[in-house]
C-alpha cells in the first residue's frame, strides 16, 4: 500500500490473488474503479476495490461471464431480477455442459467396455475401426 492507503494494481493483486492482467481488463471495462493514477503512472485503488474484486470473483464462480457481470452494472432498475436472470442461465450452461460431460463418460465405458482386452496388454492391438484389422480378419 502507498503512504496515502491507496493500492497500485499489483498491491491489489497480492491481496486478492487475482492476477494483474485480468484486474486491468476488469478496470478497463468499468467493472473496477481506480481513484487515479501516481505520479509515476500507476493505477491507484482504494479499499472499495477489494469488496468488487471479491463480488466478481463470487459471481464468476457462479458461472456467469465477464460480460454478464458488466450488464449488472450497467442497469437502472433494481439488480435483484437481473442477477436472478443471469443465475438461471449460468445454471441452464452448466447442466448442458453437466450433460455433455456424462455422455463423455458413457462413451469411454463403451469404449474400455469394447477394448477390454487390448487396453489390458491382452490380443490384438484394434481401435476405432482401424481398416488395418479388418483387412487381417
Amino acid at each position: 500500500m502507498t503512504s496515502n492507503g491507496l493500492m497500485t494494481v499489483g498491491e491489489l493483486s497480492r491481496r486478492t490473488g487475482v492476477p494483474i492482467k485480468t484486474l486491468r481488463q476488469y478496470t478497463d471495462s468499468g467493472l473496477i474503479y481506480t481513484i487515479g493514477r501516481s505520479p509515476t503512472n500507476y493505477r491507484l485503488f482504494n479499499t472499495d476495490a477489494l469488496w468488487c474484486v471479491q463480488l466478481i470473483g463470487q459471481l464468476r464462480g457462479f458461472g456467469l461471464t465477464v460480460a454478464e457481470i458488466r450488464e449488472l452494472t450497467r442497469t437502472d432498475s433494481p439488480i435483484g431480477p437481473q442477477l436472478a436472470e443471469l443465475l438461471h442461465r449460468s445454471r441452464a450452461r452448466l447442466t448442458a455442459r453437466i450433460a455433455e460431460l456424462q455422455q463423455t463418460l458413457r462413451r469411454i465405458d463403451d469404449f474400455e467396455a469394447t477394448h477390454q482386452a487390448a487396453l489390458a496388454g491382452q490380443g490384438g492391438q484394434c481401435w476405432l475401426g482401424d481398416p488395418r484389422c479388418a483387412a487381417s480378419a
